[in-house]
């Protein structure tokens, strides 16, 4: 493969799909790991005084420990069973989106990798690991999150940003004005 059908594959929405997804699927599963082998859970480490911490949480709850406190018989196939759910219907997503929309193709990368990776740890551990820790002080702490976690939001944020910015299909264009 020579360098132009490099690029071109890499830029094909597959190809983003394999090169980003993997890579932060990666990512985010080495972090996980070094902080669930070397940390005690609830352990911290300051980073950056006052700001920012490596934190061992173990989440079983969803986004900002959402049904942490709901019953185990409900939560935990609950959890496994909507990510599931969620990366199929991401993966009929990415399936139809047209070779132009780059953009979407790594905001919806983000989205699953996230996605993955999370249920990667739901399944091995019964909860997911988190660590990273934005608190002011010790007055107000930011619910700790991961890799995965901020895949998800950067590209929730896109494909929200982009529903403002991107002409919708269904639309019909404005005719232009004839110059007189």
């Amino acid at each position: 493969m020579n360098k132009k059908q490099l690029k071109a594959y890499l830029l094909n929405k597959y190809g983003i799909l394999a090169t980003l997804g993997l890579a932060l699927l990666a990512l985010d599963q080495w972090t996980k790991y070094l902080v669930h082998s070397r940390f005690r859970v609830g352990e911290s480490i300051d980073l950056i005084p006052n700001l920012f911490a490596l934190t061992y949480v173990r989440n079983q709850g969803a986004a900002f420990g959402i049904l942490q406190t709901a019953s185990p018989a409900f939560r935990e196939p609950f959890f496994l069973l909507v990510p599931v759910i969620a990366i199929g219907v991401i993966s009929y997503l990415y399936y139809k989106l047209e070779p132009g929309q780059k953009l979407s193709a790594v905001a919806l990368t983000l989205v699953l990798s996230g996605a993955v990776g999370n249920l990667i740890d739901r399944a091995r551990f019964g909860f997911v690991i988190d660590f990273l820790d934005a608190h002011w002080k010790d007055f107000y702490h930011w619910p700790a999150f991961n890799v995965a976690d901020s895949c998800i939001v950067v590209g929730v944020g896109i494909l929200f940003f982009q529903s403002f910015t991107e002409p919708s299909k269904g639309k019909a264009k404005k005719p232009k004005k004839a110059k007189a």
